[in-house]
């Protein structure tokens, strides 16, 4: 049976990869798009849960209870867990799926987030760990409080989500039509490793796999569902110590986790090993350091907690889901900002550059000169540091900082390197600076953005008049600026 957490993790590593599925994303978006769609992804997932869970348990086939609340620990942890996967790039489960995808930032994230974690658990910081979860309430959940059946919350919730699901699929289909890439498969490999898959449906799916697990789970002993944290310690300690009870279901899983999505970016041309800069690895440090302390505090990440424990209706989810997205809000706010780019020729060592073949221009870079910390984020595979750019225009077309002119009003971004939300964050800025008409011509290799720029577009009413790969794990996409924006 523990072949099952296996298999399972398999199919949701590939489902969550084709999905770009990742809470940090989700709640992110609520701050810096001023939009809930993402968010409500969430609440589908929950509401198939809370659905399942409670027609399980009514059946007698698992016995699901609310995990105990300690307020403090959860509070602290909540806080500690938003902030670290901001720093990160992605939620537990995010970066499992991501490292899958090739990204080195995620596998530093993922050892960092695994030690942090097992020392939490049992190692030297298991009695900070403990004093911090000492206090905890009687009442586990809502209906425990108010003496009503699980059904009484899991039906009006469900309800209540699939009216705010209906209410932003009218929304979207009254939006000019998301640009898409080019097909170049046909049948089920085009359906499972190139359309893009909706939000929606790939929540649904991850809702059913969730309710799935906890059987499977319980089978083998592990009265649990899906989770991250605990089994990514687990397979931390069995790997150093070599204990095999901690190769259990729940290690098997987040291993199935990596190999699926690794298939789904191997099948989809979305993997190549992408290695991070200087400012982006020590954030994966911190990073995943935070995640693993915070996750252990809070008794859960955002699949423990966020999805399984908020669907029980225990405090402690939706307490902890509630301090996870406050950490998010003060880690965007602290680091997620566009780059600052420089004036054209305003920086010390930056030589005029010969006109390009195209007649437009031609970036000139000295690494010696430039300035450390330029972007607020990101990885780069080219350099340690972003260098300032200057960028020489064909004589009729204006000097855009930041930007490399193509003449006739055309200026193309390389964001190559920079992990998400950083392509989409720099090519919003960037556009605030062009003309109407005018067009952006953004190169990037974060997979999340293939979602996020062309949505963006779509919902700020540009004109997208080119979007193809270039290659594996490469995209560029051209944006023209409407002029009512």
């Amino acid at each position: 049976m523990l072949l099952t957490g296996l298999g399972l993790g398999v199919i949701l590593g590939f489902v969550m990869q084709r999905g770009r599925f990742c809470v940090t994303g989700m709640i992110r978006d609520i701050f810096t798009q001023k939009s809930w769609r993402g968010f409500n992804a969430l609440l589908i997932v929950i509401a198939v849960h809370a659905v399942g869970l409670a027609a399980l348990g009514t059946a007698g086939v698992i016995d699901a209870q609310a995990d105990t609340f300690a307020p403090l620990g959860v509070v602290v942890g909540g806080l500690v867990f938003g902030m670290g996967i901001i720093l990160a790039g992605g939620c537990a489960s995010g970066t499992w799926y991501r490292s899958g995808e090739g990204l080195v930032g995620s596998w530093i994230a993922l050892v960092m987030y695994a030690v942090s974690a097992a020392a939490m658990k049992a190692g030297v910081l298991s009695g900070f760990n403990d004093a911090m979860g000492a206090w905890s309430l009687e009442s586990t959940s809502v209906q425990d409080s108010l003496g009503i059946s699980v059904w009484w919350l899991a039906i009006p919730f469900a309800a209540f989500v699939a009216f705010l699901t209906a209410r932003f699929l009218q929304q979207e289909n009254a939006r000019p039509k998301m640009a898409q890439l080019k097909p170049k498969k046909t049948g089920l490999a085009h359906l499972l490793a190139e359309k893009p898959w909706h939000f929606y449906s790939t929540a649904v799916i991850i809702g059913v796999l969730g309710v799935i697990a906890w059987p499977l789970s319980a089978a083998t002993g592990r009265n649990s569902g899906l989770g991250i944290t605990t089994p990514t310690s687990d397979t931390l300690r069995f790997l150093v110590t070599g204990d095999s009870s901690r190769l259990n279901w729940g290690t098997l899983l987040v291993l199935g986790l990596l190999v699926g999505s690794f298939i789904a970016a191997k099948a989809s041309g979305e993997f190549r090993v992408r290695v991070p800069d200087a400012t982006q690895t020590k954030r994966s440090v911190s990073g995943g350091l935070m995640m693993g302390v915070g996750a252990s505090l809070a008794g859960g990440c955002t699949v423990g907690n966020g999805m399984v424990q908020t669907s029980l209706f225990g405090y402690q989810g939706w307490v902890a889901l509630a301090f996870i997205a406050a950490g998010i809000w003060v880690g965007a706010k602290l680091w997620l900002k566009p780059a600052e780019f420089a004036e054209a020729g305003s920086e010390p060592g930056l030589a005029p550059a010969p006109s390009s073949p195209r007649g437009g221009s031609k970036l000139t870079v000295d690494f010696a000169q430039a300035p450390q910390g330029v972007l607020g984020g990101g990885t780069g595979v080219l350099t340690a540091q972003r260098p300032v750019v200057a960028a020489e225009s064909s004589s009729d077309a204006k000097s855009v900082p930041g930007l490399r002119s193509l003449g006739e009003g055309r200026y193309a971004l390389d964001t190559l390197g920079a992990v998400c939300p950083f392509p989409l964050i720099e090519a919003k800025d960037a556009m605030t600076r062009l003309d109407s008409g005018e067009e952006l011509v953004i190169d990037f290799d974060c997979t999340q953005a293939t979602d996020a720029i062309p949505r963006w577009a779509s919902v700020d009413g540009h004109e997208v008049t080119n979007f193809e790969a270039t290659g594996d794990a490469g995209w560029t996409i051209t944006v023209k600026k409407d002029g009512a924006v």
